[in-house]
């Protein structure tokens, strides 16, 4: 195979590997600029720091120093404490002490005291007058006021001993006495030169400089006085010195090695700048060569047409197209691929439904040799229908895992089925039949006998496996050998027999024999007589109850019901019984209530043999009659009939006699209440009630003088009107007219 274009695209992506080089070089030499550049910075900033500091600590030591000797000498005190007169003795003592001062230090120009009172000056020299004075004009800037504290910006000076040529100097004025006296002044003045000479001993002449500014912005002095070094140079750092006033400007001279760096930096960016255009053009270049095999591409596309060109403006790029014609190309293969799987699987699962009901038998083998996994089917071959179950689907299965797992688990199954029957030597084929329920059909290659056994042993791995791995219950109905394609129903309708008889099973798999596939009719009526009788012995508090449904369940057994139907007639018994027993008490109304039922006949559904079943209803009838026979004790029925009757014969006239205020009184329901009236009076409450009150009204309307709604009150109305109402439709006459009618009889008579 040539690999002419892998080596073509190979060379055109050259030219991008050489450009990223580059670049990452030049980031480095970048990146080392920078490097340099902070570190110089932060090294001029140490250095200049240190000057700086060096002419604070020289200028404090300086101011120190004078005031140190003036404070510990007293001639300084009396020289100002004279009253007039100037001590000789503190005035020579004074004059030898600041000779002493501006001799032992390289930095003091001069020292002086100004007298104010006195209007005189005291220099190393001796007393003298301020008129002539050569610092005369100073003086008389002390004496005015204009001065701030501290030390004052630099000025010229004339010195008495070097021929009165001028000098700069930093002067600073402290009243005296110290520290805060008014008759005086001391005057200290420091040579700039010797500042200058400190500064240009700590500055490298050929690498920095140092630029000293006052507080008005003005240039104080220039390290080593070479200013084009300094105009041209870098500036990196700037300090402040509060003491003085004075900015520190310090950087790096032009043309040293730091100006080099810059130089190559600024080097390599042109050169990155050239490879970057060059990259360019050979990239255009290369790009205009490599396009060829993909105009040859879109040739045939268009020329095909595999696909619309879009005519518009906003036309995709021809990489967009071509990626469109091989995504369609790919779409409509993966859907052509699941389309014919879909529809293989659904004809095979139409094959399989069609063989187990027997529909379209004519071309049933060469469906078969087509459709199915099962070789070597003829129209003679035996084939058997094994069914399996989930038993508990709901509970167990639905409950316990989601949608996803559900299918998961089905799918599972489905591989579990066939592996065993690969490993048991048999040919199935399985397929979901129902939610809960699968079909595998066996192709036979023995004989009757030994296909049973394979079948019986496959059933039982399955189960065992499926129990111990999956935590599933299964169960199985094997249905008998059919021969042919024809007759595959009659072996599935005789395992789906079994199949609806697992509560009668005993077991998990079981075995269909021909012909079970018959259902016999179920005798309703017959079963219906048979839960009558047990429901009258249970009313009447018989324990025959408990063999009636004996004989029941043993009818069951007899008959082999199917599962749904042996339900529906157990929960046909529990309506009958709840009808007959529930108006006893409100707790049996309870317990028979149609939610309680409800969850027995589930916990009844739930069950999967009929010994269980069995057994999970005559605990609850037993729980169940044992409070019906508690009930019963406690009030018997005629003790209660009659209770109750005297009861509303002497309380008829209560206007609050009701059916809920009998089931209150006497602990019973209102509806057994009003059943009992039914039972034994053979009339309503509501009835008998209304009879009492009629009769005790014609006896008050005829043995006394009462008015109407005295008599409705005394019978039980709240009121004469519905009193009236209630006698007319007993009676066919209001009372006022039969009081009238029968005491008109009564004067006849």
């Amino acid at each position: 195979m040539f690999r002419t274009w892998y080596r073509r695209l190979l060379l055109s992506y050259f030219p991008i590997f050489l450009l990223t080089v580059t670049i990452l070089i030049f980031a480095s030499f970048v990146f080392i600029n920078d490097i340099s550049r902070m570190e110089t910075k932060k090294a001029d900033r140490i250095s200049a720091s240190y000057l700086v500091d060096n002419v604070d600590r020289t200028i404090k030591e300086v101011e120190l120093s004078v005031l140190e000797a003036a404070e510990r000498s007293d001639a300084y005190k009396r020289y100002f404490n004279n009253q007039g007169r100037a001590d000789m003795g503190a005035v020579y003592a004074v004059a030898q002490s600041l000779r002493s001062l501006t001799r032992e230090s390289p930095y003091i120009q001069s020292i002086y005291l100004y007298d104010k009172i006195n209007e005189s000056v005291l220099t190393e020299t001796g007393l003298k007058n301020v008129s002539g004075f050569v610092d005369e004009d100073w003086i008389g800037r002390i004496a005015s006021g204009t001065l701030p504290g501290g030390w004052q910006p630099a000025r010229q000076y004339k010195d008495e001993f070097i021929q009165r040529t001028s000098v700069r100097v930093l002067t600073i004025n402290k009243d005296m006495p110290l520290p805060f006296g008014s008759e005086g002044v001391l005057v200290i003045n420091i040579k700039m030169s010797g500042i200058e000479q400190l500064v240009d001993s700590m500055v490298n002449e050929q690498l920095s400089f140092l630029t000293i500014l006052g507080s008005d912005g003005e240039t104080v002095y220039q390290a080593n006085s070479d200013s084009e070094g300094a105009k041209n140079g870098k500036q990196l750092n700037t300090l402040y010195l509060e003491r003085l006033g004075w900015t520190f400007s310090s950087g790096i001279k032009a043309g040293n090695l730091f100006g080099w760096v810059s130089v190559v930096s600024y080097l390599w960016v042109a050169i990155a700048i050239g490879t970057v255009a060059c990259g360019i053009v050979y990239l255009v270049y290369v790009t205009r060569r490599n396009y060829k095999p993909i105009q040859v591409i879109m040739n045939r596309i268009e020329g095909h047409q595999i696909r619309m060109m879009d005519q518009s403006a906003n036309r995709p790029d021809e990489m967009m197209l071509i990626d469109g014609v091989l995504e369609d190309l790919i779409n409509h293969m993966t859907d052509y691929d699941k389309k014919s799987r879909e529809n293989l699987l659904l004809q095979r699962s139409k094959l399989f439904t069609d063989l187990l009901h027997s529909e379209r038998p004519d071309n049933a083998v060469q469906r078969l040799e087509e459709l199915s996994p099962l070789t070597g089917a003829h129209s003679s071959s035996r084939f058997t229908v094994v069914l399996s179950e989930i038993n508990r689907y709901e509970k167990v299965f639905e409950e316990r895992y989601t949608r996803g797992d559900q299918n998961t688990l089905k799918f599972a199954l489905m591989n579990v089925f066939q592996e065993l029957a690969r490993g048991a030597e048999l040919q199935g084929w399985a397929e979901w039949i129902g939610t809960d329920r699968a079909a595998v059909l066996f192709l036979a290659n023995g004989s009757d006998e030994e296909m049973t056994a394979k079948i019986r042993s496959f059933a039982e791995d399955c189960r065992s496996w499926v129990e111990q791995n999956l935590r599933i219950s299964l169960s199985f109905g094997i249905g008998p050998a059919a021969a042919g394609p024809g007759t595959i129903r009659e072996s599935y309708a005789a395992a789906e027999y079994v199949m609806q008889h697992k509560l009668l099973m005993h077991e998990d798999i079981a075995l269909a024999e021909c012909g079970e596939a018959r259902q016999p009719l179920l005798e309703t009526y017959t079963y219906l007589q048979m839960i009558a009788e047990f429901v009258k012995q249970f009313r009447m508090s018989s324990g025959q109850w408990r063999e009636r449904l004996e004989q029941i369940f043993a009818a069951f057994e007899q008959d082999f019901l199917q599962d749904d139907d042996i339900r529906s007639l157990i929960q046909a018994m529990l309506q009958m019984l709840s009808r007959e027993v529930a108006v006893m008490s409100e707790q049996l109304q309870e317990e028979l209530s149609a939610e309680n039922a409800s969850v027995r006949l589930k916990e009844l559904e739930e069950a999967e043999s009929i010994d269980e079943v069995k057994g999970l209803l005559f605990e609850y009838l037993t729980d169940l009659f044992r409070t019906y026979i508690s009930v019963s004790e406690t009030k018997s029925y005629r003790a209660m009939v009659n209770e109750m009757k005297n009861y509303i014969e002497e309380n008829f006239a209560n206007p609050d006699l009701s059916l809920k205020h009998l089931s209150d009184r006497f602990q019973v329901s209102g509806k057994y209440a009003s059943y009992l009236f039914k039972t034994e009076f053979k009339m309503k409450f509501v009835d008998f009630v209304t009879e009492l009150r009629m009769k005790e009204a014609e006896r008050l309307l005829l043995e006394t003088e009462a008015s109407l709604q005295d008599i409705a009150l005394q019978v039980g109305y709240a009121n004469a009107i519905t009193f009236g109402r209630v006698f007319k439709r007993v009676a066919g006459i209001t009372p006022g007219d039969y009081r009238s009618s029968k005491r008109r009889g009564a004067s006849r008579a």
